[in-house]
């Protein structure tokens, strides 16, 4: 019954403005404008990330959103030149080395937007 419907990927934001800032100017996503309750949206890879006014903002500690990517180590050089901080982890199962951790079968890197939001690039080896 789900199967072929649209997703849209809910994000919590304490400064709507300055989340758009971080997703347009840093994520380089296109803005489809916003809705008339408030969210703003892109489209990204055939589905629609929604940003949401919230004022206490996120509580998760998982990754929200992850962005497979053909080349994480481009990617990663590409958006550290506009701005965005990369984590990096040593603890047992899951060390990165240049932002970058091997898990199974892909590569990944994390980061969080400016509202708290974990966010991961992975590309599938």
């Amino acid at each position: 019954m789900l199967a072929n419907a649209p997703v849209t990927t809910m994000l919590p934001v304490v400064d709507l403005d300055r989340a758009r800032r971080f997703y347009e100017a840093c994520l380089g996503l296109t803005p489809l404008g916003q809705a008339p309750d408030g969210k703003y949206r892109y489209a990204v890879g055939g589905t629609i990330l929604a940003l949401f006014p919230k004022p206490d903002g996120t509580k998760a500690d998982h990754t929200a959103v992850s962005f497979q990517v053909a080349d994480i180590d481009t990617e990663v050089a590409e958006l550290e030149s506009r701005g965005v901080v990369f984590e990096d982890f040593d603890r047992p199962g899951l060390k990165t080395e240049a932002h970058v951790c091997v898990l199974g079968s892909e590569k990944a890197a994390w980061f969080k937007d400016t509202e708290g939001n974990w966010l991961c690039i992975h590309q599938d080896l």
